[in-house]
């Protein structure tokens, strides 16, 4: 390991992440009772411009009347971009009528660290000033190619900062990429399109301890497509994927879960190495393979995933 060490950042069961238009409260209480580990009330994409205001409204009521965390949700609120002038108001009605009861701000389309700069100077002042004792964290969708391009200043852009999301619809339209579905694949391509940038998004979060999540998959009536590309992220090092539609969250929570089996074996690899190296051994052997330092970390991440889950 390199001297320089970036501390991973707190962990936050992620798999699966239902998206909800904050202009549709009806649609707050099948998210609280959904298996989504994490619900985010969109303010952004998902909203009309002339639904904003109310649904600004609309997601303040819910958050403090409403009991995410109780229902084992992580609760986030996807605020308007910079270049709107929803986004101030957003962040502080919200984090001021509601603060105590939000985990994390997801911030749209980030393209510089200055980006998160203002929202966490913004959270700051209003977290002193209202005395809030919960401090709230940023989440950042990389989606186009300026954020793309600064994804590693981002990345070290606040202590607040916890993940990033890649937002593959509004990434597809910044590159002029063709596409046939959001999060699909094009078949005149030869391959994976979206493996450069998952796969550059998942090495910059894991560099600078952030979790790393995928964004939509826009035929919520393609449940085989949906999974194929929630294992092709997983392979990858992605730890969970957005739900559009609540019939999304099981496969997301299936693929991001590692089977028992694979569980099972990962304490068995840590129990040989603690008994080897209680002999003085830096390796050992297990179903007649040579097992190491690297097999252990790889299976304490599997463990540490399970604990989550079964907390």
């Amino acid at each position: 390991m390199s001297h320089k060490f970036y501390k991973s950042v707190r962990s936050r069961l992620q798999r699966s992440e239902l998206a909800v238009p904050g202009s549709s409260p009806k649609m707050f209480e099948k998210a609280l009772s959904s298996a989504a580990d994490y619900v985010f009330l969109d303010l952004e994409d998902a909203v009309s411009p002339n639904d904003k205001i109310m649904a600004r409204a609309n997601v303040i009521k819910s958050l403090n009347e409403m009991d995410w965390r109780g229902s084992g949700k992580t609760i986030s609120v996807r605020i308007n971009s910079l270049d709107t002038h929803y986004m101030y108001s957003d962040l502080i009605e919200i984090v001021e009528q509601a603060g105590e009861n939000v985990d994390t701000i997801l911030v749209p389309k980030a393209g510089t660290a200055s980006d998160v700069y203002m929202v966490d100077c913004l959270l700051t002042q209003i977290e002193t000033n209202k005395k809030l004792k919960n401090k709230i964290g940023i989440e950042c969708l990389i989606e186009t190619a300026l954020g793309m391009s600064n994804i590693k200043e981002i990345a070290t852009s606040s202590e607040r900062l916890e993940a990033l999301h890649f937002g593959v619809a509004d990434y597809t339209a910044s590159l002029r990429a063709r596409t046939v579905v959001i999060g699909g694949l094009n078949p005149d391509y030869p391959g994976d399109q979206w493996h450069h940038g998952l796969s550059h998004l998942v090495m910059t979060c894991r560099a600078y301890g952030l979790r790393a999540i995928d964004g939509p998959f826009g035929d919520f009536n393609d449940p085989d497509a949906y999974t194929a590309a929630a294992k092709r992220g997983a392979a990858i090092g992605i730890e969970g994927k957005w739900a559009i539609h609540p019939s999304q969250i099981e496969p997301a929570n299936s693929v991001f879960s590692p089977p028992d089996t694979e569980v099972n074996k990962a304490k068995r690899i840590l129990e040989e190495l603690d008994k080897a190296a209680k002999e003085g051994k830096g390796s050992a052997q297990l179903d007649g393979r040579m097992i190491d330092a690297a097999s252990a970390r790889m299976a304490e991440n599997i463990v540490n995933i399970d604990k989550l889950i079964n907390k």
